[in-house]
Parts: structure tokens; sequence; C-alpha cells
């Protein structure tokens, strides 16, 4: 027979985050409504182990969405933040670590020349898109199909009918004003990258994708398909692809 699983404390506890935040939880991701059931409320996180507020052990492979590469409680990395906590939590302000970090990061990063940290990948994604759309003076971007890069209201948007169209709004209280700045194509079809090119020339400011989207199946894209995108981002005389 098949362990049948506790759920007492996570159902009381999300019954009770309903009370606090909208659909009882602060991210979409985090919701159970497309599987059915209830939110797991977790306690602890131990290596690969995570355990929940009714006692059940899961192996994580979520890993918090990727931060956690080494598991969880790392002793080395628990001892740094537990040293690093004695001099202050957080100053809103520059500090000696965040220049150590970020030589870390370059100096293992050829394609780098400066970084801006940020809080999540949705202000990443705005202050890219921000970027691109300063330096070539042009407002329209392209994004594919099934590809999730934030929150942001240009990109909260999924592909019409047609080869290259403009998307339409998937989420309430975006304008159709910012949704018609996303041209939204089908993931790893060149013809289509090459007759948005053509259709919005002199418009489009960069091509943002997922390398390996997730959220509709973990979808390796060919080298091919990627070196396509540089080159065209290049010979277009646009920023390259991110």
């Amino acid at each position: 027979m098949p362990k049948v699983l506790k759920r007492e404390q996570s159902e009381k506890l999300f019954q009770k985050a309903k009370s606090y935040f909208p659909g009882g939880v602060n991210s979409p991701v985090r919701a159970f409504k497309s599987v059915g059931g209830t939110p797991l409320f977790i306690d602890q996180g131990k290596g690969s182990r995570i355990w929940d507020a009714d006692g059940n052990e899961y192996i994580d492979y979520c890993c918090s969405w990727g931060p956690l590469i080494l598991g969880h409680c790392y002793p080395s990395v628990v001892n740094k933040v537990k040293k690093t906590i004695d001099n202050g939590m957080s100053f809103g302000a520059p500090t000696r670590l965040e220049n150590e970090l970020a030589e870390l990061i370059l100096s293992n990063s050829s394609h780098l020349e400066k970084i801006r940290f940020v809080s999540s990948g949705t202000e990443a994604v705005m202050s890219a898109i921000r970027l691109a759309r300063g330096y070539t003076k042009r407002n329209k971007i392209i994004k594919f199909d099934g590809c999730y890069h934030g929150h942001a209201d240009s990109l909260l948007v999924k592909a019409g009918s047609g080869l290259a169209t403009f998307g339409l709004s998937s989420s309430a209280g975006i304008p159709e004003a910012f949704a018609r700045e996303t041209i939204v194509l089908p993931l790893g079809d060149e013809k289509a990258v090459k007759e948005a090119f053509a259709t919005y020339k002199n418009e489009i400011a960069c091509i943002i994708i997922e390398p390996v989207p997730a959220n509709n199946g973990l979808l390796l894209q060919k080298r091919p398909f990627l070196e396509f995108l540089s080159d065209i981002c290049s010979t277009k005389r646009q920023p390259a692809y991110f």
C-alpha cells in the first residue's frame, strides 16, 4: 500500500495564509491549483531533504528554484552566513563584500564586463530590456512562446495566431499597449525570427530567450538556434540577445 502523507498542518496553515496573501501564496509557482491539493508548508531542510509542517520527508529537487546548489544548511555556508550577520544584516549602502563577490563572478565570466546585483530575476530582466531599449532607441522586443522571464508587464503575454504576432496579455491589469510592444514567436523557429526582423525593421530592441525553458517541460534549445539568434542580432545591428 502506498504511504498516505499527512496534510493537516499544511491545510491549516494554508487556510490562514489565504487571509493574508492573495491565493494564499506569494508566488503562483507555489500554488497547487494545476495539480490539486494544498501547498506544502516547509519547516526544515538539510542536505537534499526537506520536511513539511506535518513531518513528511521529501527529496528536494527544486533547491529553492536554483540558489541551493549545495543543498540545505551546507556547513561552510551556514558558518559564513552566521559570521557575516554578526557584523550586521543590511545597510542600504555599498559594502566590501559586494566588491569581492563581483570580482569572483567577473573573473570567472569572460563574456561579462560589469554586473549589477538585483533582488529577483524579474528585476534583472526589466533592467536588461530597459538597457536594450535605451541603447537602440527602439521599443519592440521578441520573446518565444512558452518562455518565462518574470512578471514584468511586457512579458506577461502569450502567442496569438499567425507566425509573427503581438502577444495578448495573459494577466489582468496589463494594458494592451504594453503587450503590443512584445512580439511572440514559436520557439526554435528561425524562419519566424527572420520574418519578424523583416516586418518590424528598425523597431526591435532585443531578443530574449530561456536557453532551457522550464515552465513547459525543460526544452533544451539546440546550439545552432542560439548561435543564429546571436548572429541575427549582430548583423541587424542589435545588441546581443539575452
